[in-house]
């Protein structure tokens, strides 16, 4: 196996970070009694034995069938509600989570010590609470993230090929190097598998092949890139197009404009 020396994090490899450095977490508090009627898709609720559970709607608010669990039980009290969105390229991540979240803390060690002070920071209001509660709800989302990673939460999409033992290597060197002319060949070699072996998995557990999901990921970072305010040839030869006009042309097919009217509104 192949992997590059930036995706590894104490002899490990690291299947998250190259995602989370490219999506932006905006995180508003709700009013409790308006939680409902203001779509909050994130709560935390507090039982009688004071025990904590987090339940967190990734694509969506109250009002759809699967979030039940976002309004409290008979011995639950609302604690916090917030209304969080998850944007730019790592987004696709987010889109891969169950519907609906729900976590009891007290099984959750690593969940419980950054959500226990963000509870803190909302039932004992101090100055620049909006700000730490704004850091802690990131770290909340990575934290899901990495708990739904390790539970293997999905089947099927990048979830799932994220905690595939072989394909995840693929994927990060896909994430961390968007701008390397991948082939079949050598993302095969970095998940250690043969050619065959390699697509088939591929396209059975990402529902998609290698070269749609390369494709796909190189534009989601090139339209946050236009959005950030950097020029187009810069993007097209960051993502890896062999000229400025061949990553216009696949821009404009996804997108339907073209990326430098992306740009336009950031500049």
């Amino acid at each position: 196996m192949n992997v590059h020396a930036t995706n590894v994090f104490g002899g490990r490899l690291d299947r998250l970070s190259s995602l989370i450095e490219r999506f932006r977490v905006q995180a508003d508090l709700v009013a409790l009694d308006e939680a409902e009627a203001r779509g909050a898709n994130f709560v935390v609720l507090r039982g009688a034995d004071d025990a904590l559970r987090l339940v967190f709607v990734p694509n969506g608010s109250g009002d759809c069938a699967a979030c039940d669990h976002l309004s409290a039980e008979e011995s639950e009290t609302l604690v916090v509600a917030a209304k969080i969105e998850i944007a730019g390229a790592g987004h696709h991540l987010v889109l891969a989570l169950p519907r609906c979240i729900s976590v009891a803390l007290v099984d959750a060690p690593d969940l419980r010590t950054v959500v226990s002070p963000l509870v803190e920071e909302v039932v004992q209001p101090r100055c620049g609470g909006q700000a730490v509660f704004h850091r802690l709800a990131e770290v909340v989302v990575i934290r899901l993230l990495r708990h739904a990673l390790e539970s293997d939460a999905a089947d099927v999409g990048l979830l799932a090929g994220l905690s595939h033992p072989r394909l995840a290597a693929a994927l990060v060197a896909m994430h961390e190097r968007p701008g390397v002319a991948w082939n079949l060949e050598s993302l095969a070699a970095e998940a250690g598998m043969s050619r065959t072996q390699f697509a088939v998995t591929f396209k059975e557990v990402l529902g998609m092949t290698p070269g749609a999901y390369m494709s796909n990921w190189r534009l989601d970072i090139a339209r946050a890139e236009l959005e950030s305010g950097v020029q187009v040839r810069a993007v097209a030869r960051m993502c890896g197009f062999a000229s400025a006009a061949a990553f216009s042309r696949a821009f404009a097919r996804r997108y339907g404009h073209a990326p430098k009217l992306e740009r336009r509104k950031a500049v």
